[in-house]
């Protein structure tokens, strides 16, 4: 499998697991690097058939998915295979070819930096 690193994260110096780019949205506000990288995820994600596509794969049995059983989204097979390049080109998905076959899955490291980047504060 392609494993390309999510802009979005940043391995902490410990090399355990992973840590977001950027700090919550309400923890502070965010530098100019660290929102150009949030909103690289934002952008590719505010496509509704991104959207579609991306919530396929996600929620998907096993946590990936074959182009072949995601492509219903009413848009033509070559607009769903741009619209899935974006998906990877922003560090949402990662692919694998498989014969004929790409398989698509969402890191679980991806999820879990999208939730805490809008994780609201803690109230005392």
């Amino acid at each position: 499998m392609s494993h390309v690193k999510a802009p979005l994260l940043l391995e902490p110096a410990d090399g355990q697991g992973v840590a977001p780019c950027c700090p919550p949205l309400a923890e502070r506000p965010m530098g100019a690097s660290e929102a150009e990288t949030a909103a690289r995820m934002f952008k590719a994600l505010g496509d509704p058939v991104r959207l579609r596509l991306f919530s396929a794969v996600a929620s998907h049995e096993g946590g990936e998915a074959c182009v072949c059983d995601i492509s219903d989204v009413g848009v033509s097979q070559p607009t769903v295979s741009h619209h899935l390049k974006k998906l990877k080109e922003a560090g949402l998905l990662t692919s694998e070819r498989r014969g004929t076959w790409v398989y698509y899955r969402v890191e679980p490291s991806v999820l879990a930096a999208m939730g805490k980047l809008l994780t609201p504060p803690a109230t005392a």
